[in-house]
């Protein structure tokens, strides 16, 4: 979880780190083996003779370019996405050489669902929806791992940040108005009167004495 770190406010927490489910890399990894598998028999049955070279490297650069497209590309893109769910927000992030994010406070939510095909049971994932305030309102976070308790965390911390947003406005009228009805009794603390007497003021009897 050090990704985020250097993003973090100073009393906030990293509670759930998550790429995308590992399904997403099944097609990448089929393709991988098909693909040295076809380059491996074009070189073995390639022809002798004065092309042999020249269709070696062919198959070669085709290989590699086909590995790029349909396994290297998927790989780098499900590692360089990023679902970080923390006490005050959640922070999204996507690729590399064109890096998108986004951060959503947990105050700003309205809202959190999942939805989860056949198959997405199966394998436990499925697709999170984020309604939020603001121009970009909704945010769907796919193919994340177990979607059903990811909605159910989220909605944990939603309410838990509203609580905690509710004891600090609290905390802040009680310190305005002395908490407890009582000034502050020590010297040093907020609200203590500075303006201190040599000496109390003599009580006077009553009635008056001549």
């Amino acid at each position: 979880m050090a990704y985020p770190d250097k993003l973090l406010q100073s009393d906030e927490k990293v509670v759930e780190h998550l790429h995308p489910h590992w399904i997403t890399l099944v097609p990448a990894t089929l393709w991988f083996i098909l693909i040295c598998a076809a380059a491996g028999l074009g070189i073995g049955f390639a022809p002798d003779g004065s092309a042999h070279s020249i269709l070696i490297i062919a198959i070669i650069v085709v290989g590699f370019i086909l590995l790029c497209w349909l396994s290297f590309k998927p790989w780098i893109e499900w590692r360089t996405t990023h679902y970080v769910f923390t006490t005050h927000r959640i922070l999204i992030r996507r690729g590399v050489l064109r890096h998108a994010g986004r951060d959503i406070s947990l105050q700003r939510i309205s809202d959190v669902a999942f939805t989860q095909s056949l198959w997405d049971r199966i394998v436990k994932a499925g697709t999170v929806t984020i309604e939020s305030a603001g121009e970009h309102g909704q945010e769907t976070l796919t193919d994340v791992p177990r979607s059903e308790q990811q909605q159910q965390l989220l909605n944990r911390l939603i309410e838990e940040d509203a609580s905690r947003r509710q004891r600090a406005a609290q905390g802040y009228q009680g310190y305005q108005g002395y908490p407890q009805g009582q000034p502050p009794q020590q010297p040093g603390q907020p609200g203590y009167p500075t303006q201190q007497y040599s000496q109390p003021y003599p009580p006077q009897p009553y009635p008056p004495q001549d």
